[in-house]
C-alpha cells in the first residue's frame, strides 16, 4: 500500500531539483524517500530520488547519468541521489512505497507545492 507524504526540503532546492528533472527526465515520474520524507532528517542530508520511467519510454542509456551529473555540477548544497525503479529488487521497492513524495509528475510537472516542502530545515 503506498503512502504519499511531505518532503522536507526548502523551497529553492526543490525549484532547483524539478529544473534538472524536468531537462534530463521529462516523462519520469520522480519520488523522494528516505530521510527527507520519513522526518528524520538534518540540514546536510542527502536527498534520495527514484526515477519511474514509463514503458512507452525509450530508455536512453546514459539519461540517468547525465541527471546525476546535473545534479553534481549545480550550486544545490546536498547530495542528490536517483536510482531507477526497474534497477532495483522488490524488497526495496517495498521499503520505498512505505513513504514516498512524489516529486515530479510523468508529464515532467512539479507535484509538490513549496509550501510542502519544509522551507525551514530542522
Amino acid at each position: 500500500m503506498t503512502k504519499p507524504a511531505v518532503l522536507h526540503l526548502p523551497a529553492a532546492y526543490l525549484e532547483q531539483v524539478c529544473a534538472i528533472l524536468r531537462q534530463h527526465l521529462p516523462d519520469a515520474e520522480v519520488w523522494a524517500y528516505g530521510s527527507r520524507v520519513n522526518g528524520d532528517h538534518y540540514a546536510a542530508s542527502d536527498l534520495d530520488l527514484v526515477a519511474r520511467l514509463p514503458a512507452t519510454t525509450v530508455r536512453k542509456p546514459f539519461a540517468l547519468a547525465d541527471v546525476r551529473e546535473a545534479f553534481t555540477a549545480s550550486n544545490l548544497p546536498i547530495i542528490v541521489q536517483i536510482i531507477d525503479w526497474d534497477a532495483i529488487p522488490q524488497a526495496f521497492r517495498d521499503e520505498i512505497l512505505a513513504g514516498y513524495a512524489v516529486v515530479q509528475t510523468g508529464s515532467g510537472t512539479q507535484a509538490v507545492d513549496a509550501a510542502d516542502a519544509g522551507g525551514a530545515e530542522g
